[in-house]
């Protein structure tokens, strides 16, 4: 039996050992779930004074605009050392919300924040990354650049309150795109072309005149974060967004939006990262994990690394724990267990989604005890992602494992498809069941390929 230690650390978490350790832990190879388990019990959690800034305090008020009020308890806070703002029971209206360091906006039950849908809220712009691009655009709804210690905590809600005619319809799409409202596809497409000629991000400037949604929580560059217990809901865009940061805990959050490009918790470019007991209902991805899109990913070259999702529920979405597709910057060491997935309207289960204009290291993924009830297609590994062959980066996916895994009903069960000159290596599924398979898929271009005790339908299932 291996000991795990707290006191020591495994090369590639970016931790010291501290003085005195004697017992070592296994290698990643040896025992990837201790080497998780060192990760979470290494990803530091902030902590606050014991001081309190209630924002009625500071001028804040139902059926007005908080966003003064929000700016000078944050600020109180700050100066104070640290402490938490408390939100009280009721609904206040807001702007942006810009975190500090030490800050812990405490939302408490039976307290909604609600922002504001007009943009000129969310001025003047930010450095922000979409869609993994960085650019100056709108400020997230709540944003911290560079902070160190900070939280979001609470029983309350975040509503972005975004509907077909309020951010969504932005999208500009056949599905949400409204006559008469302006739509994102040309400034979309310029900050492609900007980001693809490596134009300086100042310059990248897409916030007042364009049409770029806002992520809903954005911690840029910033260190131990805690989001805990809150609900969001009705968001712009992506509702979680943790962007290069590190030491980031996300737990017993309600995450409900149903709106394009609602992802539910996004870590990009981001190391030690735990996103455990959260409850997904969402209209694109439930999980996402990114490095960056296309060049300004390679640019930054800063893979996610270090991710731990456990005890998770997740309903309706495009994919419950998905890698991807904002992936230049590569993924390593991400570990799923305990999660539970089903909906008609979940797309698909387990997904890594990449192709050749992407491309990106993508390895050592490990997934054990999930459980998926209904869903489209039950794993997907696909390097014919939107663009398909149609770049010069072809990526290298390798060392992904899936154990104990049960799915009840898959229209289709596999999705598994490298390249023929760059195939999948070493994917492994072992002792897993799927009761019942429409369609059990296709598994090509893999090498060091290990099915082991998987059936499909009541039968072993073999290539």
């Amino acid at each position: 039996m291996y000991k795990i230690s707290r006191r020591t650390t495994l090369k590639g978490l970016g931790l010291t050992c501290l003085a005195g350790c004697t017992t070592s832990l296994p290698t990643l190879e040896q025992n990837p779930w201790a080497f998780a388990q060192n990760i979470a019990d290494n990803t530091t959690v902030p902590t606050f004074p014991n001081k309190e800034f209630n924002l009625l305090e500071f001028g804040g008020k139902e059926g007005s605009d908080n966003t003064l009020a929000f700016k000078k308890a944050i600020a109180a806070c700050s100066n104070a050392g640290g402490g938490k703002v408390v939100v009280p029971a009721g609904r206040f209206e807001t702007g942006a919300i810009h975190l500090e360091s030490n800050v812990n906006l405490h939302i408490s039950e039976g307290a909604t924040i609600a922002f504001f849908t007009d943009p000129k809220y969310y001025l003047p712009a930010v450095f922000t990354r979409w869609e993994g691009m960085e650019c100056m655009g709108y400020s997230p709804l709540i944003y911290a650049y560079g902070k160190t210690n900070i939280a979001i905590t609470g029983k309350g809600t975040l509503d972005g309150q975004a509907d077909p005619t309020h951010w969504w319809a932005w999208k500009g799409n056949k599905e949400w795109g409204v006559e008469g409202y302006p739509s994102q596809k040309e400034s979309r497409n310029q900050l492609f072309a900007q980001a693809e000629a490596g134009d300086p991000v100042s310059e990248r400037v897409y916030a007042d005149g364009h049409y770029l949604r806002p992520s809903f929580v954005q911690p840029y560059k910033c260190e131990n974060v805690l989001i805990e217990d809150i609900t969001i809901i009705n968001a712009p865009f992506w509702l979680l967004h943790p962007t290069l940061s590190q030491n980031v805990t996300v737990r017993g959050v309600h995450l409900e939006s149903l709106g394009p490009n609602s992802d539910g918790c996004d870590p990009e470019s981001c190391k030690n990262v735990v996103i455990e007991n959260c409850f997904f209902n969402t209209g694109d991805d439930c999980i996402a994990i990114k490095s960056g899109r296309n060049n300004d990913g390679r640019r930054l070259a800063t893979p996610t690394e270090n991710v731990i999702i456990r005890n998770c529920k997740m309903e309706a979405g495009h994919g419950g724990v998905v890698i991807g597709s904002e992936i230049s910057g590569g993924v390593r060491n991400v570990f799923a267990e305990n999660n539970v997935m089903s909906s008609p309207d979940l797309e698909k289960g387990i997904r890594i989604k990449t192709n050749s204009v992407r491309g990106g290291l993508l390895e050592n993924i490990y997934v054990r005890n999930c459980t998926i009830g209904e869903v489209q297609q039950a794993i997907v590994i696909n390097f014919q992602y939107e663009e398909g062959d149609a770049g010069k980066f072809d990526p290298t996916v390798r060392n992904v494992e899936i154990r104990n895994l049960v799915c009840q009903h898959a229209l289709q069960v596999f999705n598994i498809r490298g390249f023929e000159r760059a195939p999948i290596q070493n994917f492994r599924i072992i002792d897993s069941t799927f009761v019942r398979g429409d369609n059990p898929g296709v598994i090509e271009h893999t090498t060091g390929l290990v099915i082991d005790n998987v059936q499909v339908n009541g039968k072993a299932f073999n290539i």
